[in-house]
């Protein structure tokens, strides 16, 4: 969830995380906070808005948690894995996809017509301008054995069915 809705800020005295949620899932929240608290950190807070939640988390530790972090937008600047995090991700990619997805993706149903007739099918959809976060995506998929084509330079599509069964599994109900 980081990669897509979170940002850290390193102010004067200790790192911020601040992780942007929709109020409509309740679930994904509570996720987020329990893995907050997993990697560490003590306390959890929301800071809520009109609009959403974000889930904010102060503790020193977080700049070496989140090696990724920096000035400016994620998709101007490199994102890579350190070793450690590339082993979590290469043991686990389902739950990577899963924070990658209910941050910048979606499932939805793709309607086709053809001869006259309209076809429906789901269909996961993700959507990021960073390369580097996109390859990860791509790796990530690779390695639960799903296809996905690229509907554009910042837009991944899973449609095959048994791509879409394989990321259902994963996914989850998003709540």
């Amino acid at each position: 969830m980081y990669l897509g809705d979170g940002h850290l800020l390193l102010t004067r005295r200790v790192p911020l995380l601040a992780v942007a949620c929709d109020l409509r899932y309740p679930g994904v929240v509570a996720e987020i906070e329990a893995a907050v608290l997993a990697c560490g950190a003590r306390r959890v807070g929301h800071q809520r808005r009109e609009d959403g939640d974000a889930v904010r988390s102060s503790w020193m530790h977080w700049p070496c948690r989140l090696p990724q972090h920096g000035t400016g937008k994620k998709h101007d600047r490199p994102i890579t894995l350190s070793a450690w995090q590339r082993a979590v991700v290469d043991a686990f990619p389902g739950q990577f996809l899963r924070g990658l997805f209910h941050s910048d993706g979606c499932r939805t149903e793709n309607k086709v017509r053809v001869a006259g007739k309209v076809y429906a099918y789901p269909r996961y959809m993700f959507t990021n301008k960073s390369a580097d976060i996109m390859g990860l995506c791509q790796e990530a998929l690779d390695r639960v054995g799903v296809r996905w084509r690229m509907c554009s330079p910042i837009q991944l599509s899973v449609a095959r069915r048994e791509g879409v069964v394989v990321l259902d599994g994963v996914m989850g109900a998003k709540f």
